[in-house]
């Protein structure tokens, strides 16, 4: 099996080496991803100047490159330049932070996944919580790998996977066919960080933190301690 791994936390992060390596169990594995953070980049492509890709010592087995684009093309330039055959499956990920409810939009770790689908191929996103503690991500990640690059491909389609960011012994297990739910973790607002002369202000964006469980949903899985394991629609 060929793997192809991307992420939206730049090739340097923690998650992408846990994630390439566990893939590499798998099969043969490359690495496109991005030279620097590339959060809430979505499913954006660089249409107007160069994409620089340059090789990248991650580990030993898997062939990495560096990427100045975004995640979107990191997969195209990985499919169509890189790679001399086509993936069979996309893996983005591990993200640093969760991709649930309405935060999918502007998730780049989920964007990167759904190029994948536009290329016709299945494609996983993985993501966890923000608070250091890869204990329940460690112990069922390779059972859900192992799982999800047996399903089919299915036009129109991703699999989002979120493991919660809970101690292991505290995580109630898996919850599969999740809904993507329509809250949000965040209140959105900005807040004024410099008044200019003019009448002008720079803005910074400064959410509010209030979750709000709901049953069936992948934001009420990872609340309550589940890992939430969901089906994405693309453009179809």
């Amino acid at each position: 099996m060929r793997i192809l791994i991307t992420n939206d936390d730049g090739i340097e992060s923690d998650g992408i080496r846990r994630l390439a390596e566990m893939a590499k169990e798998f099969g043969e594995v490359w690495v496109v991803a991005p030279e620097s953070q590339r959060s809430a980049a979505s499913h954006s492509i660089t249409l107007r100047h160069p994409i620089d890709v340059h090789p990248f010592q991650l580990m030993e087995g898997v062939r990495a490159f560096s990427c100045t684009g975004t995640p979107g093309d990191c997969v195209r330039v990985g499919i169509l330049n890189i790679m001399p055959e086509k993936p069979d499956i996309i893996m983005s990920g591990i993200n640093f932070g969760y991709n649930v409810a309405s935060d999918i939009q502007y998730s780049a770790t989920a964007g990167a996944a759904f190029e994948g689908e536009f290329q016709g191929i299945l494609s996983i996103a993985f993501s966890e919580g923000m608070n250091g503690c890869h204990e329940v991500t460690d112990k069922y990640l390779k059972e859900i790998m192992a799982e999800l690059i047996d399903k089919p491909y299915v036009p129109g389609q991703i699999w989002n996977v979120n493991f919660p960011h809970c101690k292991a012994g505290e995580c109630k297990g898996i919850l599969r066919d999740r809904k993507v739910s329509r809250k949000s973790f965040y209140t959105d607002r900005y807040k004024a960080v410099e008044e200019f002369s003019n009448g002008g202000v720079s803005l910074m964006v400064d959410g509010i933190f209030s979750p709000t469980t709901e049953e069936g949903t992948d934001i009420g899985a990872v609340l309550d301690n589940y890992i939430s394991i969901g089906v994405v629609k693309n453009i179809s």
